[in-house]
């Protein structure tokens, strides 16, 4: 007994310490990471500063509204401000964009750097910067002093964040062009269609014309060359290609405007709501900007000064992608005894040839060369893993010319009506954009903005002949010749992605426009009433009724009733018939019906096509939809002929769906819950290295409803994990510039301990908007006040 207790107390003696060992090790690590939490409050000597003081004042929701006597001080000001909130996601920014995260993550992303480099960001700005005017290269360069004051300040006193500590490493000066590469990585995530045309070109020719023709969004008939040229010149496509890098097809946004003729105020309405990733920190960053110059708040992207989308005093503006085709591939021959020479109208052509060395942390560094021909950079060692082919292809991409939406977005912060905000726009060359405008005066309208090719021969549906001068851009649709509505007679403007021109536009925009439910529903509140508020906008934006499942629900049902002669899933299809179409978090049809039609392409396709090629393959939601519309015509086309039918398509993918909802949330329908399965998230970069990371730095999911296709866009992942949607909510009374509302989820602030870390979760989900005030005291804040001299 004596001998056990002695045991006994030695153990309870060892957990005691380990206990305590713990304690002091979290108490640490809680005092370091506490160390680099910003300061908001009191004094601070900013050497940079010019004369005057600058007042940073932190509203509840820690936006900070920067006053200064200067746009110098204002833009100075700003890049601190930003730093102190975003530096590690603003580093690695600039490191992802650049293609140099290797240098500090290590081998495994040398591949994702490789990519980078091909592609060409870093370049393309700095060609950018090369043509910007003196005004836009001196607001880069006083933004880029406020970071770098901030980065010389954390160094000195030891309070860069925990992330940098953590890799090994902290982050270099930042340069002016370092601002315009992140906006050329925007310009990349927003504007691609490459990759449908090298699945086009794969389909070609490893399916029947009567199969690839049903996976063109339309089929290029006219063009017998071009389809030609491609079964004649086959490039590897099919191979080890991550597509994770490719940009999130869904990558769109809503925004709207109403007249004052439909509005309870008298004054226009403005919403808009961007749809990019999900993520800790948020993509966005919320401010205000206000010297003698200017009075500007709304979000930008964290390395970037200005305000890209909200309002000022006088005008408010909101934006969604386009989606034109951009980018163009062309099948480039090189020569078997010089590879680097390709040809072009009978003669051989020597490319330029950019030696890209990539350092990797603890690892030798990695030679690479980058190939650019007349058309631009050769992708396809990027893309594919195979040997040398007889054919490669390059890409031409609008953004990989100098642009100079930085100098636009300083010019439309300052407009105070339509004309000096449509003059502005003419230098927001890439990405395209919908923009939407209201005016104190009662001006609304709207561009299609940007450069949108014109093309000599060719729709962008394929890959066409490189080696030819018959084919490849001619200029740009005119400026005055962009789509563009000023005072519809309608009474509102909407768009979200959908097909913004009809037949009689003489230009090609694309023939890939995203799926028209959102743009539907909106449309269809917008038309009804004429009396609406700012509070309808935020409902509207909050909006889960599923127009999809309006369409086809129903003839969906039919099939499976028609194949199900045993009455085996009547309780799963009486569910969904009982149904009201609206993705409800607490409804059990949303997550029937979203996982069948999750299901559909993978009946059809997956197996006939490489893992990758599949993944790679976009807009297989437009390509389902059109066949499902076709085939319950009566006009089976030819996968679904092949494959028994539309109603063996519905009942297979239908039972495989069924079946995956049975093994997770149990055999009783009654009891399922879309928000059991559909989940928001925002994680961090780092949460993917380790759960320990996961539980700290990752909000915890909350269950939501709306989907992909309703206008709450709340985009979900195989596992049910939403991670994509609305970036960022906006709303804007013109009767009051003074007061407009927001959600930006998570939260302002990148640093874990502070306050605005996860704040707007909730808010994110349940639609709870703050107020942001643009003049007028501040309650409850925090103000910090930056002076030059100590």
């Amino acid at each position: 007994m004596t001998n056990k207790r002695k045991i006994g107390k030695w153990i309870a003696w060892i957990l005691g310490s380990l206990v305590l060992i713990l304690l002091i090790g979290v108490l640490f690590l809680n005092v370091y990471i506490g160390k680099s939490k910003p300061q908001i409050e009191g004094n601070m000597a900013l050497k940079v500063l010019e004369e005057k003081v600058v007042v940073v004042t932190r509203d509840e929701q820690g936006v900070p509204h920067i006053k200064a006597e200067s746009d110098a001080d204002l833009y100075r000001a700003q890049g601190f401000v930003q730093a102190q909130d975003r530096m590690f996601q603003m580093d690695l920014a600039r490191r992802q964009a650049s293609g140099r995260l290797s240098e500090v993550v290590g081998e495994a992303a040398v591949t994702t750097d490789q990519f980078f480099r091909t592609f060409s960001l870093k370049k393309a700005a700095e060609d950018s910067w090369s043509s910007y005017g003196d005004e836009a290269k001196q607001v880069l360069t006083w933004y880029a002093e406020g970071v770098n004051a901030y980065i010389d300040q954390a160094q000195v006193e030891g309070e860069l964040s925990f992330e940098f500590k953590l890799l090994g490493y902290e982050p270099e000066p930042w340069t002016e062009v370092d601002s315009l590469t992140i906006g050329k990585f925007m310009a990349y995530d927003l504007g691609g269609n490459w990759s449908s045309m090298a699945i086009r070109h794969w389909a070609l020719g490893n399916f029947s014309e009567e199969k690839a023709r049903e996976l063109f969004i339309t089929y290029p008939e006219d063009k017998p060359s071009i389809i030609q040229a491609n079964l004649n010149n086959p490039v590897d496509v099919a191979g080890e290609f991550d597509p994770s890098v490719i940009p999130n097809e869904f990558n769109g946004s809503n925004n709207w405007v109403l007249s004052g003729d439909k509005t309870e105020s008298g004054m226009p309405l403005l919403a808009d709501d961007p749809h990019l990733g999900l993520s800790t920190p948020s993509i966005w960053y919320q401010m205000h900007l206000q010297s003698p110059q200017q009075n500007v708040s709304g979000v930008i992207f964290a390395g970037i000064p200005g305000i890209i989308l909200g309002h000022n005093d006088e005008i408010a503006w909101g934006v969604t992608n386009v989606g034109p085709d951009v980018q163009d591939l062309y099948i480039e021959t090189p020569n078997p005894d010089a590879p680097t020479q390709y040809k072009y109208e009978g003669k051989w052509e020597q490319a330029e040839v950019r030696d890209e060395p990539i350092k990797v942390k603890d690892g030798d560094t990695v030679d690479f060369e980058v190939v650019v021909t007349r058309h631009g950079p050769i992708i396809s060692n990027v893309m594919f893993d195979k040997e040398e082919p007889s054919a490669q292809f390059s890409m031409q991409w609008t953004a990989l010319e100098p642009t100079l939406e930085l100098q636009a977005i300083l010019n439309m912060n300052k407009a105070s009506n339509w004309q000096q905000f449509e003059t502005a726009l003419e230098d927001f060359h890439a990405p395209a954009q919908n923009f939407v405008f209201a005016g104190k005066d009662g001006t609304i309208a709207y561009k299609a903005n940007g450069r949108i090719p014109i093309r000599k021969s060719g729709d962008a549906q394929l890959p066409v002949p490189g080696d030819s001068e018959e084919y490849g851009w001619e200029g740009y649709v005119p400026y005055d010749e962009l789509p563009t509505v000023v005072n519809p007679d309608e009474g509102f403007i909407a768009t979200a992605n959908n097909q913004v021109v009809d037949e009689t536009y003489p230009y090609h925009i694309t023939d890939f426009w995203a799926q028209s439910y959102r743009y539907e529903r909106i449309s269809e509140v917008l038309e009804k009433g004429d009396k609406f508020t700012k509070e309808d906008m935020m409902a509207l934006q909050m909006d889960q009724h599923n127009l999809q499942a309006r369409e086809f629900l129903k003839d969906m049902v039919a099939s499976v009733e028609k194949m199900d002669t045993k009455n085996e899933y009547d309780d799963v299809t009486f569910i969904l018939k009982q149904w009201n179409q609206v993705d409800s978090v607490d409804a059990a049809a949303p997550l029937v019906f979203h996982k069948w039609i999750k299901q559909l392409p993978i009946t059809l396709f997956k197996e006939q096509m490489p893992k990758d090629i599949y993944d790679l393959m976009g807009g297989k939601g437009n390509i389902t939809d059109m066949m499902m519309r076709e085939s319950f015509s009566g006009q089976d086309g030819a996968w679904v002929s092949e494959h028994g039918g539309i109603d063996a398509w519905m009942m297979d993918s239908f039972v495989t769906a069924v079946a995956s909802i049975n093994d997770e949330f149990g055999d009783k329908p009654s009891d399922w819950e879309w928000g059991e399965y559909h989940q928001l998230t925002f994680d961090h970069p780092l949460s993917g290295a380790s759960s320990i990371f996961a539980y700290f730095l990752n909000p915890k999911p909350v269950p939501i409803g709306g989907s992909n296709i309703t206008v709450q866009a709340a985009g979900f992942t195989e596992d049910g994990s939403v991670d994509h949607g609305a970036s960022w909510r906006f709303v804007a009374d013109l009767q009051d510039l003074s007061s407009t509302h927001h959600i930006v989820g998570p939260g302002q602030s990148g640093h874990m301990k502070s306050e605005w870390f996860h704040n707007q979760v909730n808010d994110w989900a349940e639609g709870d908007y703050h107020e942001t005030l643009l003049n007028g005291d501040i309650q409850d804040a925090h103000t910090l006040t930056l002076t030059p001299n100590e």
